[in-house]
């Protein structure tokens, strides 16, 4: 699947617009990410733990953003952002969501 950030695709023309799509991930982090993350807090310094929990849940929401454009019968996605909020108050939880614009795709003649 063809997935990029504009809203056009080289080489390629838009036939059919599907709609908008989305893949959503809400994560915390483990205890031992929260225990090395709280010490880091404390020090100073960049929070690899946390760093790697929301690489993860990036991860995660763009693989449920692909698959929903799939069921939709697309083959690429435009538009494609990203959008990031913490669910609870206290920061123990981080919404990850991706979305775009589902479209078929086919070469430009």
């Amino acid at each position: 699947m063809q997935v990029t950030t504009t809203f056009t695709i080289e080489g390629y023309r838009i036939t059919e617009y599907k709609g908008v799509v989305r893949g959503i991930i809400v994560r915390s982090p483990t205890i031992a990410q929260g225990i090395v993350g709280g010490l880091k807090n404390i020090i100073g310094g960049q929070i690899g733990a946390y760093t790697e929990m929301c690489e993860q849940a990036r991860r995660q929401a763009y693989e449920r953003c692909l698959e929903h454009a799939q069921e939709m019968g697309a083959n690429a996605i435009v538009g494609l952002r990203y959008d990031a909020s913490e669910v609870v108050s206290s920061g123990s939880a981080t919404e990850v969501l991706c979305y775009g614009t589902a479209v078929v795709i086919e070469p430009a003649i």
